[in-house]
Formats: structure tokens, sequence, C-alpha cells
């Protein structure tokens, strides 16, 4: 994995693993890899790995069987997938609104281009 500066490394990982999720790589109430696993995965410092794991446990993700690892909570699909696109529509799309009107991009030139890109 490709690590970008802007954002925490731990933030990353959590997103990765919620990325995981929603594509249906760890269902719900299944065993997620192990932290030290994780980390080895993607050749990072296990702490950091853990602090994205307490993340997501906090945030009710992911939860702890003491002895036997983490899990997918029920729910966590949804949550991770209701809680991004709130982000994406509150933050995200009125960032590209505003480049669209200052680079005078329609949405017909934009609706377009999705077309092109599912097709590819």
């Amino acid at each position: 994995m490709i690590f970008n500066n802007d954002k925490a490394i731990y933030i990353q990982i959590a997103d990765r693993l919620c990325d995981e999720i929603i594509a249906g790589t760890y269902g719900e109430d299944s065993r997620i890899p192990s932290v030290r696993e994780y980390a080895m995965l993607l050749q990072v410092n296990t702490n950091t790995a853990v602090k994205a794991y307490d993340e997501l446990a906090r945030k009710g993700i992911i939860y702890n069987k003491r002895g036997i690892g983490y899990f997918v909570s029920s729910g966590a699909r949804t949550h991770i997938a209701d809680t991004r696109r709130t982000d994406f529509m509150e933050r995200t799309l009125p960032t590209i609104f505003h480049d669209m009107r200052l680079l005078g991009i329609g949405i017909d030139e934009v609706t377009k281009a999705w077309k092109e890109s599912r097709e590819s």
C-alpha cells in the first residue's frame, strides 16, 4: 500500500479496512486479520495498525473477542457506506461543484465522463 501525506497512516489503514468491508472481503461477524498480520501485510509498524484497529473499534465497525481476534460488527457495511455517503455529499461534492463552476464544466460533460468510466 502506498501512503500519502494528506492523512495519518493509521487513518489510511482504517480506510483500507473499511474499503475491504464494503467490498465484501470481510462479512459481518467474520474474523479480520490480526493486528500483527495486517501490519505485516501493509509493511507498517504494529503500533500503527493497533491505532487503526482501535479507531475502528471505537466507531463500532469492528469488535474484539479477547483471545480470538477482531471481527466485523453487525451493520458495519451499512454504517461505513452511510458515513462515507454523508461525507461525500457534505464535503466533497460542494468542492467539486465549486471547481466545476470555476472551470466551466457542465453536468452533461460530467455525466458523459461518468458513463465512459463505467464502460471501461
